[in-house]
């Protein structure tokens, strides 16, 4: 193994900095070209660079990127890494010009590699120590903030029973180390921006965590609906990745480009918490504010109220007189009740089916301990939904206890955005109410409008009733809330999809992968995209990272038939009828549209409409589905699904 003993190594038509992990083309025209590396993507650059010309074993990865065995789906994460890394090249698997695949061994660097700016006396292994230290451990607490990627998808554009498994590991080390694609400097606009990092558990117990995590998320919510128009606040997502991590507050204020953060501890005393907050400006890294509270459990829910007023002070917010009037306004809270609502939220995010069936246990049980709890009905209503989606309820059952819980927490709390946010899923997904569904959506966003999974749900319907400027207005509003979230940038991507904008729908896919590489939904609409621009042949690479079979073989009879290849067409499509025909004829009814097979297209619609099929919710706005817009039926059908014409 060589020594890597300069600060930029040459190889190829590349150059690598190896302290900042920026790889920059000398080939294109601006010299400033350059792209910021995930860590985990720049640790295998290197160890390629270290063995020029020799194998790096997968063992040998996984080593450098896993030393604790504390990630399971190795191989599929390697391949991921990788497949990144080629793309961030230009590479590709079958033609490589960088990186040799050397089947079931591991890769190889083509290109030999040449020293600049050489230092002998600096060798990379500072440099090497200094950025193991900050990449990201590989905890429960990292696998809280993947599944919240995952679990963000639900409400969204892909079919719920699809979007289950869309995002299974999320790479740690990648999630914080993405800074290519925000701002070096404050927000353009004249919007405060903060970030509230997630809250230190200093209880001494591990189980606390989903305590501290709850509290993180009840504070971003409640700054979040200060002021919206003066005040941005960053979603939990893109904070979450800072957990456990010693980042300086001036790289977190670039990344998320925000001027202020927030930092919290938690600590607990018999039946008290001591909750320290403190307000510190990025430019400087002023300590503006700090405050102690110490609050019964019970009371919990005006520590946030007293923090929020206080930031509001600092920075200069101004309140209406409502907002000042709620913000007085005290709010005692069944402690048991609260501590079984964040324990069900917790689950919630988590996503296997244990976890769903713990989180329906919890939510359960805080609307059983607290029947005036608005809040957790909501939550109860959503993972009913849920439980629908992954076959663990049935669907009449789940449905009908779903709509009981989210009108009991409308019932409770008319102001409640999530509970509105939930009704509009319901009137989508099981009623087709899409004008019902837009109006639950709008009076979500109007009541909680810094609300990135708020937002992001409305701009569904906006879409699906034609207003496409205004479902790309919400969904760029989801991304400067949420911009570590790839689940933000993958719905952006969607509605620049639906609107017909490929390149810049590609371009947000691509973004969506580069935060995480397991995005199953981006490797999907990329395939799509390429076959709509006519590239059929660059479809076929993406379609072997997606891991889903019924995904999987509707997007190989849809790039095969673009490609001329009609008998593997025709495989793949008898396949797909064969083992999906009961469940899943929407994506039946999209391949035979491609193939402008207008009346099989027409008659799996029907199908999917007798299985009250998910996907019907895209109809309208399926570029797969352009082929029959111009046949009468089309618009028959769209008033089936009351859908407007």
């Amino acid at each position: 193994m060589h020594t890597l003993y300069s600060d930029r190594v040459l190889f190829g038509a590349f150059e690598l900095d190896l302290k900042t992990g920026e790889l920059r083309s000398i080939e294109a025209p601006d010299p400033n070209n350059k792209v910021i590396l995930r860590e985990q993507v720049f640790q295998v650059l290197r160890m390629l660079l270290e063995h020029e010309g020799k194998i790096v074993t997968r063992e040998e990865i996984k080593g450098r990127l896993w030393p604790n065995d504390t990630v399971v789906g190795f191989d599929h994460s390697i391949n991921a890494t990788i497949n990144a890394l080629r793309r961030a090249l230009g590479d590709s698997a079958d033609d490589p010009r960088y990186i040799e695949t050397l089947a079931r061994r591991g890769y190889r660097l083509m290109p030999t590699v040449e020293h600049r700016n050489s230092a002998p006396g600096t060798a990379f292994g500072k440099d090497g120590e200094q950025r193991a230290q900050s990449a990201p451990e590989i905890s429960e607490n990292t696998a809280t903030v993947q599944e919240t990627v995952q679990r963000q998808m639900k409400p969204h554009w892909w079919k719920p029973a699809v979007v289950l498994a869309s995002v299974v590991i999320l790479v740690g080390a990648g999630y914080i180390s993405w800074r290519h694609f925000r701002a070096s400097g404050p927000p353009s606009s004249n919007k405060i921006m903060l970030a509230v990092l997630p809250f230190e558990n200093l209880t001494g117990d591990p189980n606390k965590e989903y305590l501290a995590d709850g509290l993180t998320e009840e504070t971003i919510s409640q700054l979040g609906r200060l002021n919206p128009e003066q005040l941005g606040v960053i979603a939990r997502t893109s904070v979450m990745g800072y957990k456990h991590k010693d980042d300086r507050l001036d790289q977190i204020g670039r990344d998320l480009s925000v001027q202020y953060v927030l930092e919290n501890s938690l600590r607990e005393s018999g039946d008290h918490l001591r909750l320290t907050a403190q307000l510190i400006q990025v430019k400087d890294q002023t300590h503006l504010w700090s405050q102690d509270y110490d609050y019964p459990a019970k009371d919990i829910l005006n520590v946030e109220d007293d923090v929020a007023k206080a930031v509001a002070h600092e920075i200069r917010v101004r309140l209406t007189s409502k907002q000042q009037a709620e913000l007085a306004q005290s709010h005692p809270v069944n402690p048991e009740a609260f501590d079984a609502y964040l324990q069900g939220h917790f689950y919630f995010e988590r996503d296997s089916n244990k976890d769903t069936e713990m989180a329906a246990k919890y939510f359960e049980r805080a609307t059983q301990l607290d029947p005036s709890y608005a809040l957790a009905w909501a939550g109860l209503s959503r993972v009913r939904v849920w439980q629908v989606n992954i076959g663990l309820l049935p669907a009449d059952e789940g449905h009908r206890l779903a709509r009981e819980a989210v009108e009991r927490a409308l019932a409770l709390n008319s102001n409640l955005a999530q509970a509105h946010a939930q009704m509009c899923r319901i009137k989508e997904q099981v009623d087709f109410d899409w004008v019902g569904a837009d109006a639950s959506c709008q009076r979500a966003v109007a009541l909680d409008p810094g609300n990135p999974e708020v937002v992001r749900t409305a701009a569904f319907p906006a879409a699906i009733l034609s207003r496409f400027d205004e479902a790309l207005q919400l969904t760029r509003r989801a991304v400067d809330l949420d911009p570590l979230n790839a689940d933000s940038w993958e719905i952006l991507a969607e509605t620049k999809f639906s609107m017909g904008q490929l390149d810049e729908a590609a371009a947000d896919s691509k973004k969506a992968l580069e935060l995480n590489p397991d995005v199953v939904a981006s490797h999907k609409l990329l395939s799509e995209i390429y076959v709509m621009q006519g590239r059929p042949q660059d479809a076929l690479p993406e379609l072997d990272l997606v891991r889903y079979d019924l995904t999987r073989t509707a997007l190989y009879a849809i790039t095969y038939h673009a490609m001329g290849r009609e008998k593997e067409s025709d495989a793949a499509l008898t396949e797909l009828i064969a083992k999906y025909q009961a469940t899943n004829a929407y994506e039946i009814a999209q391949v035979y549209a491609l193939r402008n097979q207008s009346n099989e297209a027409f008659g799996w619609l029907d199908r999917a409409h007798a299985q009250r099929d998910t996907g019907l919710m895209l109809t309208k706005v399926d570029p797969l589905l352009k082929k029959l817009h111009g046949d009468p039926r089309f618009a028959a059908f769209l008033k089936k699904l009351n859908l407007p014409t």
